[in-house]
């Protein structure tokens, strides 16, 4: 939240707020103190807790109550502890990734943030990798988005990019370059608001094959890729035919073809929602296929922004930092290494990376967070969880109430 609505809170909704003290917030502790809250390290006298990620299991307090991204819808194994502590604390838990309206569209996320922060790591690391093998390009002159003063000092430096390859072209051995992009999301939104700062041009998935084999292409643009559903996957049985709701229903009766695409792409990002009922869009065994060839892969870098460990990008091993952004993916040994120097696709996998943007990020979180906020805090949870009153949204995304999973989260039982 930021200090403003902080504000807001004190002076309409008479809501005192604490917060943990931090010297890397973009917003400081003193900026807090001005508007009245309170910064201490303590926060157990807070009834409720709001929070942006997962917190440590030695944080949580007996029936209080948590709002946060926990990341165990899925039911995910690496937060399985977490969830179940909180259970036996009979806390309730809160997820915002579960706010959402009456037709299933998310209320409360980064999601665009997420996409412009991974679009311009992304493009660093084009530029990091393609200065390593010796080839000359404009990308080298892109930063990490954090690096950045602000977003608005970002999209000018990637606009320079642009405007240098309009005028001189990228060098012969890139083109065509095709960039990716799965999904069409809030996450691809924010990827394609930074890739149109460059010269582009947009063709379908089908267009792909036409353009690489009629070797009319222009060395002064990029060619974009949206890819749906429809393109990534097909019916295991030839009488079936796509259709999206089908598929969503019973994805086993599908499978990829997303490889048919991955030779002629440099870059891929990956924006879709993924679990492990779904088909993988890249696998390693087609990764080890694909760098045996004589001839050097087109494919440079995978920005992995959905970042499903080991999920549709199968290469995905692992989180990494804003300050040490990407490894390498070895096909060839199972392995990773740290950069942008080894064989195989860079693999950009930062699990945070609204924070790289955070001024901007953090303000368009605490406007669309802030209306259900007095609500929540001034809700009775020590009622049942049929007689809480909650706006229909955030009852909806109550995980754990009194250290029960409520109704429509029973199934993370199984998980537990």
């Amino acid at each position: 939240m930021t200090p403003e609505d902080v504000k807001e809170f004190r002076e309409n909704h008479s809501i005192e707020v604490c917060l943990q003290p931090s010297k890397i917030r973009i917003f400081s502790d003193e900026e807090y103190i001005q508007v009245g809250a309170k910064i201490q390290e303590d926060l157990s006298p807070c009834p409720v807790v709001f929070a942006v990620k997962e917190m440590p299991l030695g944080f949580f307090q007996p029936h209080k109550t948590y709002v946060f991204f926990s990341h165990v819808i899925k039911g995910q194994k690496f937060n399985m502890p977490m969830l179940k502590r909180m259970l036996e604390l009979k806390c309730q838990l809160i997820d915002y990734e579960k706010v959402v309206d009456e037709k299933g569209r998310r209320l409360i996320f980064f999601g665009k943030h997420a996409g412009m922060a991974g679009m311009i790591d992304t493009l660093w690391a084009l530029g990091q990798r393609l200065s390593w093998e010796g080839i000359s390009n404009p990308f080298h002159r892109v930063k990490n988005a954090y690096k950045y003063k602000n977003l608005a000092e970002a999209k000018e430096g990637i606009s320079e990019v642009g405007k240098k390859i309009k005028t001189e072209g990228l060098d012969k051995s890139l083109v065509p370059l095709i960039c990716g992009v799965t999904g069409y999301g809030h996450v691809s939104h924010g990827v394609q608001e930074i890739l149109d700062l460059l010269p582009i041009k947009e063709i379908s998935p089908d267009e792909i094959f036409s353009l690489v084999r009629s070797s009319n292409y222009s060395k002064n643009h990029i060619y974009k890729v949206v890819f749906k559903e429809e393109h990534t996957v097909e019916p295991i049985s030839p009488e079936d035919h796509f259709e999206l709701q089908d598929y969503y229903d019973h994805p086993e009766k599908y499978r990829s073809k997303f490889e048919t695409y991955i030779p002629h792409l440099t870059l891929f990002v990956n924006c879709i929602y993924w679990d492990k009922r779904y088909p993988k869009l890249v696998t390693k065994k087609y990764l080890k296929q694909l760098f045996s060839n004589k001839e050097k892969p087109n494919l440079r870098v995978i920005g992995d922004i959905s970042c499903d460990i080991e999920g549709s990008v199968e290469c995905n091993l692992k989180w990494t930092q804003p300050d040490n952004p990407v490894y390498v993916y070895n096909p060839f040994e199972d392995k990773t290494t740290d950069g942008y120097e080894e064989t195989g696709p860079v693999v950009l996998a930062v699990d945070n990376l609204p924070c790289e943007i955070s001024k901007e990020a953090s303000i368009y979180f605490s406007q669309v967070l802030k209306p259900f906020i007095p609500e929540i805090v001034k809700a009775d949870f020590s009622v049942g969880f049929d007689r809480c009153i909650l706006p229909s949204p955030i009852k909806n995304a109550v995980i754990a109430y009194h250290g029960e999973l409520t109704p429509n989260y029973r199934y993370l039982q199984n998980y537990l």
